[in-house]
């Protein structure tokens, strides 16, 4: 086989096998997730948007709406019982966390009991932090981190001793607070709006797709053509730009004498 031939046959098999992005559609690597997104047939209440393809099962979709949920024992109503509308970012804060498979970019590796990997600064949607903040502001509670730091002698999380339960407002004065500091910084707060393409959404029509798929692909892309990474992938497409080895391009001049009019090339 001459060279052309032998070129031919590297690039139709480089634009013929697309990249698979490890970034994108996949779920982290913690205590209830699956091993790789797929479709559910039923998801419970709020966790139902990510039934299409999620990293949550049904029975872990139900348990994200209890009040005492097996999930990880805790306990929303650790100072006083928390009212519906504030609960609900609450649950679907935990939906996002369990099902999405649009969390890629934002996956940080952890040395934990429970999970290898959490995720981390999550670029999340201004309304959907203000509205959290707003209908949550009334409540109390009596940690600032509900990651950590809880008494939990009892087998659920109770708050430590010495504390004291104040209100939303006062724990968290402004909304990038709660959004930044209850999770350990898991999200981070921005002035991104709701189907900008720029931030994730914790609310989201699945009749109209997934917002939170563009948004990843986004970051993604960024996080590939940073100063320290190398570029090889366009935000339009989300196609990886083929590479070939040195030798390859050495002989692509003579390829292309041989090769006739027409022949496509990698793209």
């Amino acid at each position: 086989m001459g060279a052309g031939q032998v070129l031919l046959v590297l690039l139709a098999a480089c634009a013929a096998t697309p990249a698979k992005d490890p970034l994108l559609n996949i779920c982290m690597d913690a205590k209830h997730h699956k091993t790789k997104p797929g479709p559910e047939g039923t998801l419970h209440d709020q966790c139902a948007p990510w039934k299409d393809n999620a990293c949550c099962t049904a029975n872990t979709s139900s348990e994200a709406h209890k009040d005492q949920s097996n999930l990880y024992n805790f306990n929303w109503n650790h100072c006083v019982l928390m009212p519906p509308k504030c609960k609900r970012h609450f649950i679907q804060d935990t939906c996002l966390y369990e099902c999405s498979p649009n969390l890629g970019p934002w996956i940080d590796q952890v040395d934990s009991s429970w999970r290898r990997e959490r995720i981390l600064h999550v670029p999340l949607c201004k309304e959907d932090c203000e509205d959290w903040w707003e209908d949550c502001k009334d409540f109390v509670t009596c940690k600032e981190n509900w990651h950590k730091g809880w008494n939990w002698a009892t087998g659920t999380n109770r708050c430590p001793w010495g504390s004291m339960c104040r209100p939303f407002s006062h724990v968290f004065p402004r909304p990038k607070d709660l959004c930044e500091k209850i999770w350990s910084n898991s999200y981070k707060y921005t002035t991104e709006h709701r189907g900008s393409g720029r931030c994730i959404q914790m609310w989201f029509d699945p009749a109209q797709g997934n917002p939170n798929v563009v948004v990843a692909k986004y970051y993604a892309w960024k996080k590939r053509t940073s100063p320290s990474r190398v570029e090889n992938v366009t935000p339009e497409t989300g196609k990886a730009v083929c590479a070939l080895p040195w030798p390859v391009l050495v002989l692509l001049p003579l390829a292309l004498a041989v090769v006739p009019a027409g022949a496509g090339g990698c793209g």
